[in-house]
């Protein structure tokens, strides 16, 4: 099957330096499987709870096709990724989907070594500027109450935190976004 990606989001493609690290934020594409695949099954096994909301030890061939195969109009995915000695790591990764035309879903994932160094708000902050871009009225989320990174993290892109009526120890996320969502000339949120 041939895959049809939407348009490929070159303008979402940035290079920043942390901690004296290159480090390349692209989107995906789909011959990042094994690259996938090889980032979250490197990931702590509470890492991989607190994304998936259930144990999960590797992801499913068809999970990991699903998250490579982005049609850019749908779903919207971004890696961050070294590269050392040769070898491309994948550190971080985000997405949305859209869910019913007018909100998108969020997720964010950040390999613990990464976290606090500000990865998952600049790719945080390039999903809402894309949805923003793309006529949706808001972002939203899952969290478990007891991520409290990921509870962080939503706060300071301005989040609205409440628990879930629904599900016991599950808090709701949500962001309503303007048309620019605020975003600068690089694609991220302006502070």
């Amino acid at each position: 099957m041939l895959y049809q990606i939407h348009r490929y989001p070159a303008d979402l493609i940035d290079v920043v330096r942390l901690d004296g690290h290159r480090v390349v934020i692209r989107p995906v594409l789909p011959q990042d499987e094994q690259l996938t695949a090889t980032f979250f099954s490197a990931l702590p096994s509470a890492a991989r709870y607190d994304r998936f909301m259930s144990p999960m030890r590797n992801l499913p061939p068809e999970l990991v096709k699903r998250f490579t195969n982005i049609d850019y109009a749908q779903h919207v995915a971004l890696v961050a990724e070294t590269f050392e000695e040769g070898r491309e790591t994948v550190v971080a990764e985000a997405r949305y989907v859209v869910r019913d035309g007018t909100e998108a879903e969020f997720a964010v994932s950040v390999d613990p070594a990464w976290q606090g160094k500000g990865l998952a708000s600049r790719l945080l902050s390039k999903l809402i500027c894309r949805a923003g871009q793309a006529g949706l009225h808001r972002v939203v989320g899952e969290t478990l109450a007891s991520n409290a990174t990921m509870q962080h993290l939503a706060r300071k892109a301005g989040f609205v935190i409440r628990r879930s009526p629904d599900i016991s120890g599950v808090l709701l996320l949500e962001k309503t976004l303007s048309a620019n969502a605020g975003c600068g000339e690089d694609g991220v949120q302006a502070a």
